[in-house]
């Protein structure tokens, strides 16, 4: 891959972190929950550690770029700053060899032709708000509706669709910094929020995502990253005999446009319950429609913790999803058909990608109730999530 001229200076985020959306814990729960005494690293390749940059096209007549972050094990993330879209997460599998274990696209052309957030950095509020619609401060405030009767994912241009502005990088770390100013009233929401999202490769194969936010007016937000992870690199195989663990207890129940009925259901007893592995496609079939569901994290705090793991037997990629956010949304790719192929032209059929997207509760902002996804000025928005691969024996 050619690359262009390295940015040579050093990265600095200097956002100050407050408030009750405010996290500064980076403590890492170790617990493993399969196979914990076969976990491997990835094999040390020549590949040199740092990051590099790319032009890519453009979009709404901005120059869009692809950075490349490589680790001291030879993993690499590609992200482009069309959406703050990871593109590709190539890792070795268990005999070691690499391929990419997300969904994503060689050119900037497959974006454009917007497929379902692949990749993608959603927001300004990720997941379902009902009716499009919420009141804050007295005020109803209305957003697109673009999931049926609902807003999903921050409407006809979120944040997937924008290009954001890169920070200084230093050609020798693998670190990427993105900021994008939403203006008031963009796709319907109060206030200018100012938002940068941190990506960072570290050397034990985690990718480490920092969101941070601050507004003018009260808001909601719920940043998350919507990857499409397929472990075995291959779109051909299913996700459905991998095996899933999620530290949940319970669950939010959801009606039939799949908006949070506001209820907090034990998993217990249900195809819902992950708090020991199971097979994906075990009890799918007692889930109308596939999984697509927000679970309530066994969290006792805001600390970085373990949420969910996924092992696909056949490569030995081992996923774990470590946040400080206090829901997961679990998804099984229900409503991919085959008419969106990859580059090499195999189609991407149903089930056969997975989403793990950290988040606060879909509609939240209409559920006093839900953990408050409001951003208050004078606040600091900032929660952490990792990806981490690892090999089984």
């Amino acid at each position: 891959m050619k690359t262009v001229k390295l940015l040579a200076s050093a990265l600095v985020v200097s956002l100050l972190l407050s408030a009750c959306h405010t996290n500064t814990s980076d403590e890492t729960t170790k617990d493993d929950y399969m196979d914990e005494d076969t976990t491997t690293e990835a094999t040390t390749t020549n590949a040199t550690k740092g990051i590099t940059q790319k032009d890519w096209g453009t979009s709404d007549g901005k120059q869009v770029h692809l950075f490349t972050l490589t680790n001291a094990n030879g993993v690499q993330v590609s992200i482009s700053d069309y959406g703050g879209t990871i593109t590709s997460f190539v890792a070795p599998d268990k005999n070691g060899k690499k391929e990419s274990i997300v969904l994503g696209f060689n050119n900037l052309d497959g974006y454009l032709a917007h497929p379902p957030y692949f990749g993608a950095t959603v927001g300004r509020y990720g997941n379902r708000i009902a009716k499009g619609k919420f009141t804050l401060n007295g005020q109803t405030y209305t957003l697109a509706t673009n999931d049926g009767q609902n807003h999903l994912h921050g409407g006809n241009k979120g944040f997937d669709k924008v290009v954001w502005t890169a920070g200084n990088m230093d050609a020798n770390n693998p670190q990427l910094s993105l900021s994008y100013l939403s203006k008031d009233n963009e796709e319907g929401y109060p206030g200018n929020l100012n938002t940068t999202v941190t990506f960072t490769l570290t050397d034990d194969n985690a990718l480490r995502i920092d969101y941070h936010a601050t507004t003018d007016k009260a808001t909601p937000i719920n940043l998350t990253n919507h990857s499409y992870f397929n472990l075995s690199g291959d779109v051909s195989n299913t996700i459905l005999n991998d095996w899933l663990m999620i530290d949940a207890d319970r669950y939010t129940p959801v009606d039939s446009t799949l908006i949070p009925t506001g209820q907090l259901k034990p998993v217990t007893g249900t195809p819902f319950d992950f708090t020991t592995p199971h097979q994906i496609g075990e009890r799918i079939a007692q889930v109308p429609g596939g999984y697509d569901h927000n679970f309530v994290l066994n969290k006792k705090d805001s600390s970085l913790t373990l949420a969910a793991e996924v092992t696909d037997s056949s490569s030995g990629r081992k996923l774990q999803v470590y946040t400080t956010q206090p829901g997961i949304q679990f998804y099984t790719g229900n409503f991919l058909n085959g008419s969106i192929k990859t580059d090499e032209g195999k189609p991407i059929n149903q089930h056969t990608a997975f989403c793990l997207e950290t988040q606060h509760f879909p509609n939240s902002p209409n559920t006093p109730a839900f953990p408050t996804s409001i951003l208050q000025p004078g606040q600091t928005y900032h929660y952490v999530t990792e990806y981490k691969v690892s090999t089984i024996k």
